[in-house]
């Protein structure tokens, strides 16, 4: 599968190459474990919590940090129903490469790095998660209900354990 990852370096600090390969192998393995039958764009934006507060009260109406933010571009009507992809559809296709354009996921390092700390483990680890968390939510995953976030949860883990980052 071909894979077009972009990331988008906001902070003035360089991003340790074990991070981006961490974002690259996580997306990859969402993609696979959730059958993407196309070839894929994605956007990811590190950041810090200013820049991530502006963004989540912007766009969700809370005047606070997140960890993460999720901006699908297709709205699934059921999760990871890859079969409802209209493949003529201008929006969700880049025009030049035909690859399916997910969405973007911005990660706040900072607020990894606080996480990380709080839940005694690696950062690695945290943007793992955070990473998948978004990866589901771009393929039309959610938790809002109990049973969805027990889905998710599950759909989490398994990514992890395959990339190797276990609890």
């Amino acid at each position: 599968m071909k894979l077009s990852i972009i990331i988008n370096n906001e902070l003035e600090e360089k991003l340790d190459k074990n991070y981006m390969d961490i974002i690259n192998k996580v997306i990859a393995q969402s993609l696979e474990q959730e059958e993407c039958p196309y070839e894929v764009e994605i956007s990811v934006t590190i950041t810090d919590n200013e820049k991530i507060k502006e963004i989540n009260k912007e766009y969700r109406n809370m005047d606070k940090p997140t960890d993460v933010l999720s901006f699908p571009l297709i709205d699934f009507t059921r999760p990871s129903n890859f079969d409802e992809i209209e493949e003529d559809n201008d929006e969700w296709f880049d025009l030049d490469t035909g690859e399916l354009m997910l969405g973007d996921i911005i990660i706040s390092l900072e607020r990894a790095k606080q996480q990380a700390q709080e839940y005694d483990h690696s950062l690695e680890r945290e943007i793992g998660f955070l990473t998948a968390h978004s990866m589901l939510h771009l393929m039309g995953y959610d938790h809002m209900i109990q049973e969805e976030e027990q889905v998710m949860l599950s759909k989490q883990k398994q990514i992890l354990n395959e990339v190797g980052l276990r609890r």
